[in-house]
């Protein structure tokens, strides 16, 4: 048994500002774009206790799979004090997973990679960007998925300039397609065109991520409505339009229409996000919106970048 009484796991949501190649026509399968946000987060911490002790149940489920692989034991306490929105695109399955497999890494002193964890829990079988995040936050893009991959390698990571903020769009009626009916969507979808990956990857590659690294608000965010509007189209049959929710879709419209950029559904949403440069304007805009869609269930927040991974303290 552990020395120190307590380890402490923070794990950061994350944008999925979509996928590149959804056929691997170009041989390698997906190939991602996200962003770490510094709220909302997961946050739990593990101490030891004589029976396991654990009341969310995707937790339970995490420590399960991580004692039974590593053969140690389950007689711990999690206390999950803060957890990510389930099924609403913002990564609450990988992160909670991440948060638990990190915190019992550190608690048994296993020196286990986040990629060793990640694999042990199944994350990383599409995107691989959650895992990107909880390792370095920031900006990162992922290579998809080939013959030999265990878990997609990160490609990039840029820190996003801190006076950049997303606008979330939230509706409280819905979740995004999961579990087995995501699957069902995937297999459902039509072919990717070899083109369009081919021009998405290039966009990404020559404007995107040149853009980023100039500090260009305006050039990032046309590159990633772009990309957002050609894979939203190819998900259209699975989700019932460009955007899961037609309420988020009239909310996007509306603040694009006033200067937001960047705008899209992380991953089968319902939520939609923005970008906008300014805290200020940002609330302000937020404020609006507020204001017209007094009468539908959407809410707004506004987040910053994260540019920094998970966190993991151990208690002495």
């Amino acid at each position: 048994m552990t020395s120190f009484s307590s380890v402490s796991v923070i794990a950061p949501a994350r944008l999925h500002m979509g996928f590149l190649d959804l056929s691997g026509a170009l041989g390698r399968h997906f190939g991602s774009i996200g962003v770490a946000l510094n709220e909302p987060v997961t946050q739990l911490i593990i101490t030891s206790a004589e029976k396991k002790i654990v009341t969310h149940n995707r937790a339970e489920k995490c420590l399960t799979a991580f004692c039974e692989t590593f053969d140690v034991s389950a007689n711990v306490q999690i206390e999950v004090i803060d957890a990510i929105p389930e099924h609403v695109g913002l990564g609450s399955g990988t992160q909670m997973a991440l948060a638990v497999g990190a915190g019992l890494n550190a608690f048994y002193d296993l020196n286990l990679s986040v990629r060793d964890i990640a694999a042990t829990m199944d994350r990383g079988l599409r995107s691989g960007i959650g895992i990107g995040i909880f390792e370095q936050g920031g900006f990162v893009v992922d290579g998809g998925r080939g013959e030999n991959t265990i878990t997609p390698p990160m490609l990039a990571h840029f820190d996003i300039p801190e006076t950049w903020r997303f606008i979330l769009v939230f509706d409280q009626r819905g979740q995004g397609l999961h579990g087995q009916q995501e699957i069902q969507a995937f297999k459902n979808l039509p072919p990717f065109p070899r083109s369009e990956a081919e021009r998405l990857s290039y966009l990404l590659l020559m404007q995107a991520l040149p853009a980023i690294a100039e500090n260009d608000l305006v050039r990032f965010g046309e590159v990633i409505t772009e990309l957002q509007r050609t894979v939203g189209e190819h998900f259209a049959s699975a989700q019932g339009g460009v955007f899961t929710s037609p309420d988020v879709a009239k909310a996007m419209q509306f603040l694009a229409e006033r200067g937001a950029v960047a705008i899209g559904q992380t991953s089968w949403g319902p939520t939609g996000f923005c970008l906008i440069e300014g805290g200020d304007v940002a609330e302000d805009l937020v404020e609006s919106a507020r204001t017209v869609f007094a009468a539908t269930p959407l809410q707004f927040k506004v987040v910053s970048a994260r540019n920094r991974g998970g966190e993991v303290v151990v208690n002495f």
